[in-house]
């Protein structure tokens, strides 16, 4: 992220001061660019629907398939079999996702090379053409991987539950009513949602 953080946590505390508080009990949002593009995707890919503990423990086991510490290269997860994906708890269909986010890499069908200086709607459109990764995932990528600012995820349930517990209403929110809301945040609605995620669930990490 290219801005000061303090300059983020001061806009939110102005648009809507139910922020100051987060702020206080959780800090500052722990926002780190990641540079292994290929990784951060295949993970991503692993944590889908699940709960955070669940997630852990099978991405745990999928790096121990490796002996070495470098994360393994697009041909290098090629090589694996179903069955060994299978066996440390990846469904069926996940197994296929990493395999074609795999040889969509290997095949230069993407071009990580360009994403820094690639808007968020032309990463989008690059980044869909693989089976597999849909727009919960481009979300969680350009947040957690890229550090863009002004990220919404929508379709993230636990963002959903946070807007419950930050707006005081008793149903999920759908997509127009988070927009709407989130409108104030602006330009640092990825931020906002760090704190979303820390309502909802104190242990949050990606």
């Amino acid at each position: 992220m290219t801005i000061n953080i303090e300059d983020a946590l001061r806009h939110l505390e102005g648009a809507d001061r139910r922020f100051s508080k987060l702020i206080k009990k959780y800090g500052e949002p722990d926002f780190a660019p990641q540079s292994n593009y290929f990784k951060s995707l295949v993970r991503s890919i692993i944590y889908q629907q699940l709960s955070g503990k669940s997630a852990f423990a099978i991405y745990s086991r999928f790096l121990k398939l490796f002996p070495v510490n470098d994360f393994p290269s697009p041909s290098k997860l090629l090589q694996i079999s179903k069955q060994t994906y299978r066996s440390i708890g990846l469904s069926k269909q996940k197994s296929i996702y990493i395999k074609e986010i795999a040889k969509a890499f290997e095949s230069k069908t993407v071009q990580p090379d360009k994403f820094k200086e690639m808007t968020n709607g032309q990463i989008r459109s690059e980044l869909i053409k693989i089976k597999g990764i849909g727009p919960w995932t481009i979300d969680m990528f350009l947040m957690f991987t890229l550090n863009r600012l002004d990220i919404l995820p929508t379709g993230d349930l636990g963002i959903q539950k946070g807007y419950m517990v930050f707006y005081d209403i008793d149903f999920l929110p759908d997509k127009d009513y988070m927009i709407k809301s989130a409108e104030i945040w602006r330009p640092f609605r990825t931020f906002a949602c760090w704190y979303l995620w820390k309502l909802v669930d104190d242990d949050f990490q990606w």
